[in-house]
């Protein structure tokens, strides 16, 4: 393979050099551009920082703005500045001019890059996000989905009586059943699930058990953890509704499209073959890539009920794009029939498809507080908070080894005990107490260097822990890969327990403990500390969170938010006070 480096020319090889560019972005304009016959070497610039975009994701770059832009590389800012930009002005007219840039909004036009005023896009992602946006306005312009108000309102003052902590959720439920669009917002705690449930409920009672419904998340433990909430509920319904809700499936957005092999981007139901379902409800959509939004609305049959379901501040996906967090700000109305509809209803009147889950069923006083501290902005309330707080505390760096040391021993000898008795159950429990949780993978304060500090600490602590070779009884175990043949998911955590003919995997999941042995898994890691990125979805008792330098741009509001949202009973950060007001500082810009 070639050294890029060496292949590419002017202000390309410049910004590589600075480590701005990669490897990739500097191969795909290249390759692109000359095949669009573009030499200029300030649009091979603009083309390669998007597809850098995109990596970072964003779907786009602004032109005019993009030497103010921040750029990473292993994890660390960038200093820009003294890079040759061109200017914005001349800058922006030679990729207006370039054959391998449309200027606005023509659809039938077809070249490598999209220009729209001041911001550039590849082809691909701005046709993806039009499609979003013209899809999901149409469904609320195509009225009221005809439905039964008499049995509807009985059902509904059944399912979710008009009670204060229930008004959301129930004003949801009444949205869900007249719209073909529904978005319910709302952090961790707030009743989401158990509002599916519901709606799934009501709209099964309503309409007959015959309703076909398609339940789906991002990623198959979010799907394990949906389904195994909506068996769990217990709800004053028919036996045919309890019949569905207990045998209802949920699986990953690729499954329920119809992934095909060697495929990655094409599915079995698309426009031209869509999807059998009368109601498609999604979870966890903070995880969702605008890409893949586009593929499940174009799969989508237009009578077709879609409900998101999603905590909006939360990180946002992977991959690029802030779909949900951009439905839930965008302003997206209501027609007035709709509206109404959903008035006679559920009792309110509402104007937008984002219903907001406010009452907390699992946590509040501290923890909630700090949340609500963070997602606002408000460092003083925050700080002041955890200098009182006895669920919630600010350790400085210079105590934070032996606390976070006192809290992982306590944790490891729980767990090992039970596993070394066998006791899957119990180990599990263990593991899910406590987890200490890292803003970086590597560096000082990284997730590398705490999983191996915290392995040293209990092999010190413990007497025979980790002296079994890999595959050591009360080794906690992170799956990174899914394996649907094993019945295991990217993100699921197990325990290797003592069993009565040797040792075996223990991962919990949809119910049920699932037991494996060690010798047939692969793509799994110890578990001793994970990434806040890698927590999304999971509730812990207690955590315990490292913030990173002030300097460190994976400070945000979103990063600590999501980490401290993990918490049932207890946070503590491990930190200053100077990071800490830092993160709930800085929104994550995409």
């Amino acid at each position: 393979m070639p050294d890029l480096s060496r292949s590419a020319r002017g202000l390309v090889r410049t910004f590589h050099q600075a480590e701005v560019l990669g490897w990739a972005d500097v191969h795909a304009a290249q390759q692109t551009l000359g095949l669009a016959g573009e030499s200029d070497e300030s649009v091979a610039l603009a083309m390669a920082l998007t597809v850098r975009a995109l990596r970072a994701g964003s779907l786009n770059i602004d032109v005019a703005q993009a030497a103010t832009h921040e750029y990473l590389a292993d994890e660390q800012r960038l200093d820009v500045a003294g890079l040759p930009w061109p200017d914005p002005q001349v800058w922006r007219a030679s990729i207006a001019a370039s054959p391998a840039v449309t200027v606005g909004e023509d659809e039938t036009a077809r070249r490598p890059l999209r220009l729209i005023d001041d911001t550039l896009y590849l082809e691909r992602y701005w046709r993806a996000e039009r499609a979003v946006w013209t899809s999901l306005l149409g469904r609320l312009d195509a009225g009221v989905v005809p439905y039964d108000p008499v049995r509807a309102r009985a059902h509904l003052d059944v399912l979710l009586p008009d009670q204060p902590a229930l008004a959301a959720a129930r004003t949801a439920a009444a949205l869900a059943v007249t719209s073909r669009f529904t978005v319910i917002a709302g952090g961790p705690g707030t009743g989401k699930t158990s509002t599916i449930a519901r709606i799934l409920a009501l709209l099964w009672e309503v309409e007959g058990p015959e309703l076909r419904v398609g339940l789906a998340a991002p990623t198959g433990k979010a799907a394990a953890r949906m389904q195994e909430a909506i068996h769990a509920a217990d709800l004053p319904v028919s036996p045919d509704v309890r019949s569905r809700l207990a045998s209802v499936g949920a699986s990953t957005i690729h499954r329920l499209l119809g992934s095909l092999p060697n495929s990655r981007t094409r599915f079995r139901h698309h426009e031209g073959n869509p999807l059998p379902q009368d109601v498609v409800i999604v979870d966890e959509m903070s995880m969702v890539s605008i890409t893949m939004m586009a593929r499940l609305l174009g799969a989508l049959r237009s009578d077709a009920r879609l409900v998101l379901v999603g905590d909006p501040f939360q990180l946002a996906s992977i991959d690029a794009g802030t779909v949900l967090a951009d439905i839930t700000h965008r302003d997206m109305s209501l027609s007035p029939e709709l509206s109404r509809a959903v008035g006679d209803l559920g009792g309110v009147t509402v104007s937008r498809p984002t219903i907001t889950l406010t009452h907390n069923w699992r946590f509040g006083g501290e923890i909630a507080a700090l949340a609500d501290a963070v997602v606002s902005g408000d460092s003083a309330t925050a700080l002041a908070q955890l200098a009182v707080g006895k669920a919630v505390r600010l350790v400085p760096e210079s105590e934070g080894i032996p606390a976070a040391r006192e809290r992982a021993v306590a944790t490891g000898e729980r767990l090992f005990a039970a596993a070394a008795a066998g006791d899957a159950h119990e180990a599990l429990a263990a593991l899910d107490s406590h987890r200490l949780l890292c803003a970086h993978r590597h560096g000082q304060w990284g997730v590398a260097s705490w999983q191996a500090q915290i392995e040293r600490w209990l092999r010190q602590e413990l007497p025979g822990f980790g002296d079994d070779g890999e595959w050591y009884v009360g080794r906690p175990l992170l799956a990174t890969q899914n394996a649907p043949d094993l019945g295991l998911f990217n993100g699921d955590t197990g325990v290797i327990v003592q069993a009565g003919d040797g040792v075996r995997a223990a991962f919990s999941g949809a119910g049920r403990t699932l037991w494996l042995s060690p010798f047939v898994l692969d793509g799994v890691v110890s578990l001793f500390a994970m990434t806040i990125h890698k927590s999304q979805g999971s509730q812990f008792d207690d955590v315990t969170i490292v913030l990173p330098g002030v300097e460190s741009p994976l400070l945000t509001r979103e990063l600590l938010y999501t980490a401290v949202t993990r918490a049932k009973n207890s946070v503590t950060i491990i930190g200053n006070p100077e990071a800490l007001t830092r993160a709930i500082g800085r929104s994550s810009v995409r």
